[in-house]
């Protein structure tokens, strides 16, 4: 090729490209009647020579029969010639999309830099302060939720003489035999009956302490002593006349107050916390725990209960389990076998409770966390905390790191159990202290 031209005005046209060279115009450059091929159109021709339709190169013309040399754009469509280079579409070195010289693609002589590492320590940093958000806005509602729930119901200010505190925490848990909101297919299928009124069917001392738990069993049939007592109601304060009855009595008197009066009186402890549940509480957090699996090493039968139970292990559903705490005419010993069932069952419907299957699973724990809440009836100073400290003691009764009895029994009168006064003082003397505890009980 020649050397460059200078493109000039679209007017002053190069040699051969007058309009009186252009025949009929067709393909606009060519010399001939006949339209210009495909080859010799610089919009297809990408700069590889090829053949001439028609006629050899004219020589030292630098074009094809007659059509002259096609001024050159600064090697924009294949020309690798000087030419214009004001303008450069960047379509032969491939610069458009990245490639030839300098694109960094292929055949470029300039590589593209690495990608900046991504900040690792940034995104878990974020992603640690998102989760630590969430499960603080869940703890924060879930605690208000749930003390929402509870049933605070029982002032214990109303207990008078009272005798003074010792180390640790003492609640009296009471199973009542209340039908309240019940209907009557739900008596029938529970088998409670439709007794009017509210009594006890099972209460113990559960203490909490540094040198071991300890869950010690009341039974109902106890013969105590009715003390001086301020009505929970009326206020009024009724004298102690030495009358002698049997505890569940007390509780069928004047309630929760009077109970927990009876019960400070006769053993001398100072109960910090009250919590009590009904039939039918009872059986909705079994289910809603999705049943509690225990051992019953002797199988019995109770139509009074409903019971009907093998030896074996087994896992007892809402109604099963009330049947298994409240049977007491299937044993010769009713009241004393009837609250190891009670206590063996409690400790393992706590451990379920506190399971990581049950506390790790929202489709489980706030089913639980409602049931049981909505079931429980506790004194005015009763925390969350509170009630928690009570559970997790009661699992690890169930798990033999605490101590499991009924209260030391020395015979009957009148068809009443009668506590073993010296071994009860020792057991309250070492509950005080918050020693470990040497007494055996029946």
């Amino acid at each position: 090729m020649g050397a460059a031209c200078t493109l000039g005005p679209m007017s002053e046209w190069p040699e051969g490209w007058s309009d009186d060279n252009r025949g009929n115009q067709y393909g606009r450059g060519s010399a001939s009647a006949q339209p210009e091929g495909a080859r010799v159109m610089r919009q297809v021709r990408r700069g590889e020579p090829s053949a001439p339709p028609y006629g050899a190169p004219q020589q030292g013309g630098g074009g094809y029969a007659g059509v002259p040399q096609q001024p050159s754009y600064g090697g924009g469509y294949g020309d690798s010639g000087g030419g214009y280079d004001g303008y450069d579409s960047g379509y032969n070195s491939g610069q458009v999309y990245g490639g030839g010289p300098g694109g960094g693609g292929p055949g470029g002589t300039q590589e593209r830099g690495p990608r900046p590492a991504a900040n690792w320590r940034k995104r878990i940093k974020w992603t640690a302060i998102v989760v630590l958000s969430v499960l603080i806005v869940t703890s924060v509602s879930t605690y208000f939720w749930a003390d929402s729930k509870l049933h605070r119901d029982v002032d214990l200010s109303k207990v008078i003489d009272r005798p003074a505190a010792g180390k640790g925490t003492n609640y009296l848990i009471v199973g009542s035999d209340s039908r309240k909101g019940m209907s009557a297919e739900e008596k029938k299928k529970l088998h409670t009956g439709s007794a009017v009124g509210q009594r006890t069917d099972s209460m113990m001392i559960l203490h909490v302490g540094d040198n071991g738990d300890t869950l010690v069993s009341l039974p109902r049939d106890s013969n105590v002593e009715i003390p001086s007592y301020k009505g929970s109601t009326s206020g009024k304060v009724y004298q102690g006349t030495g009358r002698q009855t049997k505890l569940n009595a007390a509780y069928a008197e004047d309630g929760p107050t009077l109970l927990v009066r009876t019960v400070e009186f006769n053993t001398g402890l100072h109960i910090d916390h009250y919590v009590e549940i009904g039939f039918a509480g009872f059986a909705d957090i079994v289910d809603a725990v999705g049943g509690v699996t225990i051992t019953i090493d002797k199988g019995f039968k109770d139509s009074y209960s409903g019971a009907n139970f093998k030896a074996g292990k087994q896992t007892l559903n809402g109604e099963e389990a009330l049947a298994f705490v409240r049977t007491r005419h299937a044993f010769a010993t009713s009241d004393l076998q009837r609250t190891k069932n009670q206590q063996k069952f409690l400790a393992a419907l706590a451990h379920q409770v506190a399971t990581p299957s049950t506390v790790l699973n929202p489709f489980k724990l706030y089913p639980t966390l409602g049931a049981g809440l909505d079931s429980l009836t506790v004194d005015k100073d009763m925390s969350l905390w509170d009630l928690a400290s009570m559970f997790f003691a009661m699992k690890d009764v169930n798990g033999g790191d605490g101590v499991s009895m009924n209260m030391p029994i020395s015979g009957s009168v009148n068809g009443n159990l009668v506590w073993d006064k010296a071994k009860v003082k020792t057991l309250v003397d070492e509950l005080k202290n918050d020693e470990k505890v040497t007494v055996s009980g029946n």
